[in-house]
C-alpha cells in the first residue's frame, strides 16, 4: 500500500528499467514539502475540466501513467451555465477519490482547483468536507494587482480555518501583463503582492492562449511561443521581474494545446541522429505523427528561458516533459563539480573537457540542477531522453 502523502517521479518503471536508466533514481517527495522543491516537482501539470464525470477514475489511472500534478478547472473550460453542475461534480469526484485513496497502487497526483471567482474557494472546501485534504491548492485566474489580493487572502483564510495547507498558483493572462504601457507597473505590483504571500505561492503560471487572444492570435502547432515576439517579450519580462533568485518564484511553461497530427508547413523539429543512434527511428516518426516534436522543442526553450515544468492538456504530453526534466549525467557531474570543486570561486575545465565550469557564476545554476536531480533523477551515463521515451512509449499513446 503506497504512502498517500508522498509521490515519486517514474514510480511506474520496473526495477530493472529503473536500474538501467538512472545513475541516481528520483527520490520521493512529500505533498507537504516546501514550495521550492514542490514547485520543481510539479513537472507536466495536466488540466482537465471539472465537468468530466470520470475524474476520480481518471486520476487513479493517470497516477500510474506518470501524472504527478493535475488541475481541475472551473474557469474557462466550463460554460457559464454549467458552473454549479461543475462544482457539484468536482465535489462528488473528490469524495469518490477519498474513499479509495488508501487502496491506490500509486499515490494520487497533487490536485489543484482552478476557480473563476473568490467565493468558489470556500464553497468547494466546505462542500468537500474531509475530502478537501486531497486538494493541494488553487489556481487563481486572470491574476492582477487589483484582483489578486482577494484570492490570496481567501486561500490563506480557508487554510487557517480548516488547518490545511492550501497553496496558490496565480495565472498571468490579462492585458495588463501584455500591453507595453502597463506591463512594467503591473508586474512590479504583482511582485510586491506575491512577496507578502511567499509561503503560500507555489508557482506562477502563464496563460499564453489568453494572452494571444487579446490580439486575436492563435499559435500554430509548428511555432513555439518564443517565435512570437509579442508573447516572447512579455514572458521574458515576467521571468525578469518574478523569477529572480533571491525573492522570486518558479514560473511554469505555457500550455501546449495540440495533440493530433495535421499537415505541416515547416520541417519536423526533432533531429534524426539522436534517435538513429538509439535504434529508435520508429519512435521519432511516432512523435512526429502525434505532433510531440513541437512540444519537445518548446520544453527545451522553456528551460533555456528560465521556466520550469509545463501546463499540458493531454496525457501523452506528460512523459516528454518528465523525460526532458531528468538531469543528464554530464550536466549532473558539472553541477557537482561547481558545488564541490569550485565552491570558493575560480574556473577549470569540465570533467568532460568540453566546457569551462566557473564557481561563482555557475553556482546558482548548479544548485537548481541538483534540486531537479533529486526529484527527477539523474540519467545513466549512456542514457538520453530518447530511452525514457522508448520505455514509456505506451504512455505516449494514451
Amino acid at each position: 500500500m503506497p504512502d498517500t502523502n508522498t509521490i515519486r517521479h517514474f514510480s511506474w518503471l520496473s526495477p530493472d528499467d529503473e536500474a538501467r536508466l538512472f545513475h541516481q533514481a528520483p527520490i520521493a517527495f512529500s505533498r507537504h514539502e516546501g514550495v521550492e522543491r514542490l514547485a520543481v516537482a510539479l513537472g507536466a501539470t495536466l488540466y482537465m475540466p471539472a465537468t468530466r464525470p470520470t475524474i476520480a477514475n481518471d486520476l487513479q489511472a493517470l497516477a500510474g501513467r506518470g501524472v504527478v500534478s493535475a488541475v481541475l478547472c472551473l474557469e474557462d473550460a466550463i460554460p457559464d451555465a454549467a458552473i454549479r453542475d461543475a462544482e457539484r461534480n468536482l465535489v462528488s469526484q473528490l469524495h469518490e477519490l477519498a474513499s479509495v485513496v488508501a487502496s491506490q497502487a500509486y499515490a494520487l497526483p497533487l490536485i489543484f482547483i482552478r476557480v473563476r471567482e473568490v467565493s468558489q474557494i470556500a464553497r468547494v472546501v466546505e462542500d468537500a468536507g474531509e475530502a478537501s485534504t486531497l486538494i493541494s491548492g488553487f489556481v487563481l485566474p486572470k491574476f492582477s494587482p487589483d484582483t489578486g489580493r482577494g484570492y490570496l487572502d481567501e486561500v490563506r483564510r480557508v487554510g487557517i480555518e480548516t488547518s490545511n495547507r492550501y497553496l496558490s498558483m496565480p495565472v498571468l493572462e490579462s492585458g495588463a501583463v501584455l500591453h507595453l504601457e502597463t506591463r512594467q507597473p503591473s508586474l512590479l505590483r504583482i511582485r510586491d503582492l506575491l512577496q507578502e504571500f511567499s509561503d503560500q505561492v507555489l508557482a506562477v503560471r502563464l496563460g499564453a492562449t489568453d494572452l494571444l487572444a487579446i490580439y486575436g492570435l492563435r499559435r500554430p502547432r509548428d511555432i513555439t511561443v518564443y517565435e512570437i515576439p509579442l508573447l516572447a517579450h512579455a514572458l521574458a519580462d515576467v521571468v525578469n521581474v518574478l523569477g529572480r533568485l533571491n525573492d522570486g518564484h518558479v514560473i511554469t511553461g505555457p500550455v501546449w494545446e495540440y495533440f493530433a497530427a495535421s499537415d505541416r508547413l515547416f520541417k519536423p523539429q526533432l533531429r534524426q541522429t539522436p534517435f538513429e543512434m538509439r535504434h529508435a527511428s520508429q519512435l521519432r516518426q511516432a512523435l512526429l505523427t502525434r505532433d510531440i516534436d513541437g512540444l519537445i522543442r518548446e520544453a527545451v526553450l522553456d528551460r533555456a528561458n528560465g521556466l520550469t515544468g509545463k501546463t499540458v492538456i493531454h496525457p501523452s504530453h506528460v512523459l516528454p516533459i518528465h523525460a526532458l526534466s531528468v538531469v543528464p549525467f554530464e550536466e549532473y557531474k558539472d553541477a557537482v563539480d561547481v558545488i564541490e570543486g569550485l565552491g570558493s570561486g575560480g574556473v577549470r575545465a569540465s570533467p568532460f573537457r568540453n566546457k569551462m565550469n566557473e564557481g561563482k557564476p555557475h553556482t546558482s545554476w548548479a544548485q537548481r540542477t541538483l534540486l531537479r536531480a533529486e526529484v527527477f533523477g539523474v540519467a545513466a551515463s549512456d542514457v538520453t531522453f530518447v530511452e525514457f521515451l522508448q520505455v514509456g512509449d505506451d504512455l505516449l499513446r494514451a
